[in-house]
């Protein structure tokens, strides 16, 4: 068998347990720790974290051949150098050497590509300051400032009339379809009265979201800025941004903090969003209405309670009762901020 058909047939389970074992890495950790996400797997060592992307293909994403997922593994480092320059370390290689044995970062046909970042603490993540009730809040007004300069550089994205408020209506009636699911056994009435406020704030407010749009507020983001990929610093950085679809990456900065607020809200830190639109708003003189911001909110967590929902379908998932009573948390929040005025 030729180095190139061996390489074909090595599968995700192989290229997995490899990583999982310490001997496998160029400093030979003391440990790995191994974590499953929907799109990835993420091995983390005593000082970095590697991501092997799995070869999965949905509507939204196409990670079948090895060539399609170095491509991504490449954007998501020039992406998220944006806001983590020094984190994101580059692309390595696991290969295939002549004897037929796996190596990471070394000579051999490759077989899989993975970003390679400097492994971040933990305790300065946001996620986990919030739980251990531990945050300071002069180095969140640290990551504010680095967003706010990060969206005032970021190149405008020009939208044609009405556009910016089109796509909201169409994703608030797939998110609702979706949603609404039987086998979900999610509350229909919820999500129908969810789905009916957002759409009287199109009808009634429009000209909210057709203002951002027209003052040149859309720009390519985040797309996922969620408590657990926020460091706190010194220095801070916001990593795993959405790299696979441009799309989701473009927005205005307003929903993306509001949806931070939201996130910082469901881990119990109420107060938080609020906080973190003032200062921008000192910062940057932007101040997005708060009838804007509980729109924002209440479509963020009923795409969030979809994307929980969806991991019900995924038939490896280890803990469905966790992922359904995200979804709940999530479609609550959706409709207490759908029925604000």
């Amino acid at each position: 068998m030729t180095p190139s058909t061996l390489a074909r047939a090595i599968g995700l389970e192989d290229k997995v347990a490899f990583l999982k074992r310490p001997e496998g890495y160029p400093e030979v950790p003391g440990a790995v720790e191994a974590l499953e996400t929907h799109l990835a797997w993420v091995f983390l060592t005593d000082r970095f974290a590697y991501k092997l992307k799995k070869p999965v293909h949905y509507s939204y994403v196409d990670f079948r051949t090895l060539a399609a997922r170095r491509r991504d593994a490449q954007e998501e480092v020039r992406l998220n150098r944006r806001l983590a320059a020094g984190v994101y370390l580059g692309v390595v290689a696991l290969t295939l050497e002549r004897e037929g044995r796996l190596a990471l970062e070394a000579e051999g046909v490759p077989v899989e590509w993975l970003v390679k970042m400097r492994r971040l603490p933990r305790e300065r993540m946001l996620d986990f300051a919030i739980a251990s009730h531990s945050l300071d809040e002069g180095a969140l007004d640290d990551v504010v400032g680095l967003l706010a300069a990060f969206y005032g550089t970021a190149r405008s994205i020009v939208l044609p009339p009405g556009d910016y408020r089109r796509r909201f209506e169409q994703d608030i009636e797939a998110n609702a379809r979706a949603i609404a699911e039987p086998r979900y056994g999610l509350p229909s009435a919820v999500i129908t009265a969810t789905a009916a406020g957002q759409r009287r704030f199109l009808l009634r407010r429009a000209d909210l979201l057709e203002a951002r749009a027209a003052a040149g507020r859309i720009v390519e983001g985040h797309g996922d800025l969620r408590p657990e990929h926020v460091c706190l610093g010194p220095p801070p950085a916001i990593i795993d941004c959405v790299e696979f679809k441009r799309e989701f990456r473009l927005l205005d900065p307003a929903d993306e903090l509001a949806y931070l607020g939201l996130e910082c809200e469901r881990l119990g830190a109420e107060t938080l969003g609020p906080k973190l639109l003032a200062r921008y708003g000192v910062l940057t003189g932007d101040q997005p209405p708060a009838a804007l911001v509980g729109f924002y909110k209440s479509f963020r967590a009923l795409l969030r309670a979809k994307l929980a929902a969806w991991h019900l379908d995924d038939r490896t998932v280890r803990y469905p009762s966790q992922w359904f009573n995200r979804a709940q948390t999530y479609l609550t929040l959706a409709e207490r901020y759908a029925r604000q005025p």
